[in-house]
């Protein structure tokens, strides 16, 4: 071999394009409208499953309201009274001398999984306190995703 050339490197300078490679529209609208068919069958599972979830979560967060309000009871020999709020479980109210919190790591506004704030009754109805979701609408009634939860 004398010299610097080489006969592949000349070999790939000879190859002429023949023609443009890639996808044509069609197929390219057929791709989409695939995707499109399986984006609408899978959303609406993916959006009832996380609906289902937020309603698990505010479940969740309701039962640890409950579980703070009793550590509370049990220090203070009461429980927040309705103008004092779920805020007394992490806040001592300044009356409360044997405020040994706070009951909850969780800072901020108690809203549910929605975004709505937790309506806190104290005394409730029929027991020494209720806590309650209004569910998705953030209105009193409803049913599915819309249907209040309360506190045990």
């Amino acid at each position: 071999m004398h010299g610097n050339t080489h006969p592949q490197a000349s070999a790939r300078k000879d190859i002429s394009c023949r023609g443009e490679e890639g996808f044509t529209l069609v197929e390219l609208l057929v791709v989409l409208a695939i995707i499109g068919l399986i984006a609408a069958i899978a959303t609406p599972q993916v959006l009832r499953y996380l609906g289902s979830a937020r309603v698990d979560t505010t479940r969740a967060q309701i039962k640890n309201f409950q579980s703070a309000l009793e550590l509370y009871y049990i220090d203070t020999g009461h429980y927040p009274s309705g103008e004092q709020g779920l805020a007394a479980l992490q806040t001592a109210p300044p009356t409360e001398a044997k405020w040994n919190g706070p009951y909850l790591k969780q800072s901020g506004a108690f809203a549910d999984a929605w975004g709505t704030a937790y309506q806190y009754k104290s005394p409730g109805d029929k027991k020494p306190f209720e806590i309650t979701s209004f569910g998705r609408d953030g209105k009193p009634g409803g049913e599915g995703q819309d249907a209040d939860l309360f506190s045990d």
